[in-house]
């Protein structure tokens, strides 16, 4: 059905994007209503392992990554793979992500993104203070670790980057140490890392729900529309979605792996990809996890949701439409067993869901070069729960006519 009223602001997208911004327009004043899909599938922002990774300031593209590009159409289930059937479909994207590895590029992405990590982590204590929020959460830190000595030392320059950005981190060379914070983990993990400040939500589908509950507490709309494209107008945006057409004087789109196909009918060519992550949750109890764990030469998570375990990661390059293959989340659970003997796989439940990734492994948070009343917030990868406070707050700042709090050309949607 078909609403003539024209909105102060619409966000398209009720994903931990969508609404943290639409909760940060509200805070300075304006009337927001969201639209949001009505395809009955979980969000990323619910099913994502709950992890605030604001240590990870490494972009995906480092130098020399591409050397290692043909093992992933050989291993379809390794830590990041291109299915065959999506490989041509990709290169493009792959080109530009070939060149965010080139120094020059990976080092301008680098600084930008340990400068969004920075203004997201004050962003997001804000959040929570300001929504009473932070029973939602746990500061448990988490570990970092390797298989031996040269895995250990070749992860040197990414915590010396920790280190120059002040992230503060101990490095662990024994199993004893490793034990202490964590016990359970097989002895061929002989070093670590650990990050005491870092910290996850104990359910980011409660931590959604929340955030929603509270903007619409305190005014706020949100319907269920499958928006399909945004027209610009004399007088106003026009958003033509399933139920009709929907009127705004300034539209935000913060539609996730959706995001690019709303660009485009904009006039806004972006190279958005579709990152594919899988995870199985277990059931209460399944491991006495105290810290957040990270197996990073294999791609993958281990962290408590609420009482159970959440095991999963991945990047799978495979766009919006082909069929999920859960063999990648049963291989990730096989690890895990491998990785944490005690761990008790039975019974589990598998996810397979979107996470919109851009080359450089920067979001879009930027006005769109075609229409001043349009407004993108979108590409971040798998770090948008840990982005989320942040990118609404610069979102926010460009709306109002605000000098943004941080450097945003490295988030530009001109830059490629």
């Amino acid at each position: 059905m078909t609403d003539n009223a024209v909105h102060d602001i619409v966000v398209v997208g009720a994903g931990i994007i969508g609404i943290s911004t639409a909760l940060a327009l509200q805070a300075q004043g304006r009337h927001v209503l969201v639209l949001d899909r009505d395809d009955g599938l979980k969000k990323a922002s619910e099913m994502n392992a709950g992890a605030f990774a604001f240590t990870d300031i490494v972009p995906l593209a480092t130098p020399g990554i591409m050397r290692k590009a043909p093992k992933w159409l050989l291993d379809p289930l390794g830590p990041l793979s291109v299915p065959p059937a999506y490989a041509l479909k990709i290169a493009p994207w792959m080109l530009r992500f070939w060149r965010a590895s080139w120094p020059d590029r990976y080092r301008h992405s680098l600084n930008a993104q340990a400068s969004l990590m920075d203004a997201s982590r004050h962003a997001l204590d804000c959040q929570i203070r300001e929504t009473s929020a932070e029973q939602l959460f746990r500061r448990d830190g988490q570990l970092q670790l390797y298989e031996g000595e040269r895995e250990f030392r070749a992860s040197m320059d990414a915590w010396q980057l920790r280190k120059k950005h002040g992230i503060p981190f101990e490095l662990l060379e024994t199993r004893d140490a490793i034990a202490a914070i964590q016990p359970g983990i097989d002895a061929r993990f002989t070093h670590a890392g650990y990050t005491p400040e870092w910290m996850n939500t104990c359910n980011p589908a409660s931590f959604l729900k929340h955030l929603a509950e509270t903007f619409l507490a305190r005014g706020g709309r949100i319907e269920a529309d499958d928006v399909m494209s945004v027209t610009p107008g004399e007088a106003f945006v026009s958003l033509s979605g399933r139920n009709g057409e929907t009127r705004a004087a300034n539209v935000i789109v913060c539609a996730g792996a959706w995001s690019r196909h709303l660009a485009s009918t904009v006039g806004d060519s972006v190279p958005l990809e579709t990152e594919r992550g899988y995870n199985t949750t277990l059931a209460d109890g399944a491991f006495d996890l105290r810290t957040h764990l990270t197996f990073g030469s294999h791609g993958f998570v281990v962290t408590r949701i609420n009482d159970g375990i959440r095991v999963g990661g991945a990047v799978e390059l495979g766009g919006l439409k082909l069929p999920p293959n859960y063999k990648r989340a049963e291989t990730l659970l096989k690890k895990a067993k491998s990785f944490l003997p005690e761990l008790k796989t039975e019974p589990g439940t598998q996810w397979m869901g979107f996470r919109p990734s851009m080359p450089d492994s920067l979001p879009v948070i930027d006005r769109s070069p075609r229409e001043r009343r349009v407004f993108y917030a979108f590409g971040h990868g798998h770090l948008g729960l840990t982005q989320a406070a942040g990118t609404a707050k610069l979102v926010t700042e460009l709306v109002q006519g605000q000098t943004p709090s941080i450097d945003m050309s490295a988030f530009s949607a001109r830059r490629f």
